[in-house]
């Protein structure tokens, strides 16, 4: 149960404390210092499931609290963005992503009860939905310019596109698990 992917999952999930804390410090240097703490996180991401596969240290716990670790990031940190940026161009991909985040966790639970979780496995556009996520969530802690670069919309622009293969993502599970859904109604 605790090898090093495990414990990569954990970190991912005990970095969302540390990455509200550094958000909302008093300094000029919040956002610097809560994009570091998203970035850590989003390679633990990467990281675990690459050393679970290389090392053959898959687990029935690392299969629950990867995923869960994943979401529970995302969703604090779209959270925290929202909160920052309260506008309607930042909510829709927001509660986009969000619902389909519980949506495909729900569908995946209750395709595992039913003796199907494979139906639901993990796609390319999935992966590459997540890497957009991240590179967008971290353009949009950051939000400053950088190096004449508008960060925060450049951020907006790639959460868009995160939302985009998000909605996707989410159809083709709907679609591979349609026929075990209608037989099991």
């Amino acid at each position: 149960m605790f090898n090093l992917p495990n414990i990569l999952s954990l970190l991912r999930i005990a970095l969302i404390p540390v990455l509200v804390g550094c958000y909302f410090l008093p300094s000029e240097s919040a956002a610097l210092w809560a994009t570091i703490v998203f970035a850590i996180a989003s390679l633990t991401d990467w990281l675990d499931g690459y050393l679970a596969r290389k090392w053959n240290q898959t687990s029935a716990f690392g299969a629950f609290i990867d995923p869960v670790a994943d979401k529970l990031i995302v969703a604090i940190a779209l959270v925290l963005v929202l909160y920052k940026t309260p506008e309607w161009y930042v909510l829709i991909p927001v509660v986009i992503i969000i619902g389909r985040e519980i949506t495909v966790s729900a569908l995946r639970e209750w395709m595992a009860e039913v003796g199907q979780r494979n139906a639901v496995k993990v796609s390319f556009v999935g992966k590459l939905k997540t890497a957009f996520q991240m590179l967008s969530i971290g353009c949009l802690i950051f939000h400053n310019p950088l190096f004449g670069l508008p960060i925060f919309d450049i951020g907006i622009t790639l959460l868009y596109v995160a939302s985009a293969l998000t909605i996707s993502s989410m159809w083709s599970y709907l679609k591979a698990a349609w026929p075990i859904m209608k037989s099991n109604g």
